[in-house]
């Protein structure tokens, strides 16, 4: 039985791995927890990401493994690229393991929900080519449609520029969730701590990490009593492609700004327009509750 206490036709379901700079922010382990308590979504791993720092894959490890033991779940878990494409030429365990899922025989469609920088699909992608055409990556990053002035640094694409335009020259089926998308998926501080942290363990555990992140330095890009649960859509659109407006774009290139530059010779990606914030975050917050209900 499914964490939650309901299941879906198997016919419906999707394989997916999870690629996450999990301790970069306070978004990503929202975004953990709903894949793993959804019954269409077939966790086959997660992958850590680093995201620019040193020793951050490493970090993105460790909170990986802080959610599932708090969850009491069993998930493979592996260690990505300790760095951008530049700086680590070597192949991790956990784009052996992306590589390994695309080209098995199974026929349940594969979709890689990526997170933060997307050095890994990338890597995976230079390793094994022909990998492209055997799975769907919903990518949370770039600020959108070429040209586009960069009103900040985007920080996924910014982590690994090279990455960025590997895959989106790649051609790829690539579903694009921009900045400008992202940042509207705002839930407020007090919700978090009305609604979630009375969530057992886990639900304590997204708002504590939450609360200190927002009281450290790094914070200082925030709104202070509300937060934007950014990852949160890449999970969402598995698990229903329809939950935005979308539409076919020609892939832009990133700059080292991170501004979206036109690039002719791009191949189509479908772009994320907007997404329904009230459905991703009630179904993130009630999974929370029938998982609690459940243990």
């Amino acid at each position: 039985m499914s964490p939650v206490g309901f299941d879906i036709p198997e016919q419906k379901k999707v394989r997916v791995i999870i690629d996450t700079d999990a301790a970069c922010e306070a978004d990503d382990p929202f975004a953990i927890v709903q894949a793993l308590l959804s019954p269409k979504l077939l966790v086959k791993g997660i992958v850590a990401e680093h995201f620019g720092q040193p020793h951050s894959m490493e970090d993105s490890l460790n909170e990986i493994r802080t959610i599932t033991d708090a969850m009491g779940l069993s998930v493979p878990v592996f260690r990505g690229q300790r760095g951008p494409l530049a700086e680590d030429e070597g192949i991790s365990e956990g784009v052996s393991h992306i590589i390994q899922e695309a080209m098995s025989d199974e026929k349940t469609p594969l979709r890689i929900l990526c997170q933060g920088a997307i050095t890994n699909v990338a890597r995976a992608i230079q390793a094994r080519p022909e990998i492209k055409d055997r799975m769907t990556v919903i990518w949370i990053g770039t600020h959108g449609e070429a040209p586009c002035e960069a009103p900040f640094r985007e920080f996924n694409a910014g982590n690994d520029i090279e990455a960025a335009n590997l895959v989106l020259r790649s051609g790829i089926d690539l579903w694009l969730v921009p900045s400008q998308v992202y940042t509207t998926v705002t839930i407020g501080i007090a919700e978090i701590r009305r609604r979630i942290s009375c969530c057992g363990r886990i639900g304590a555990h997204l708002y504590e990490n939450l609360m200190t992140y927002n009281a450290s330095e790094g914070a200082g890009w925030t709104q202070g009593e509300s937060w934007s649960l950014g990852d949160s859509p890449a999970i969402a659109i598995a698990l229903n492609p329809e939950c935005g407006h979308h539409r076919m774009i020609q892939a832009p290139a990133v700059a080292e700004d991170t501004a979206s530059v036109l690039d002719p010779a791009a191949p189509m990606v479908r772009l994320y327009t907007d997404v329904d914030s009230r459905y991703i975050l009630e179904d993130l917050i009630a999974k929370l509750e029938l998982f609690c209900e459940e243990e």
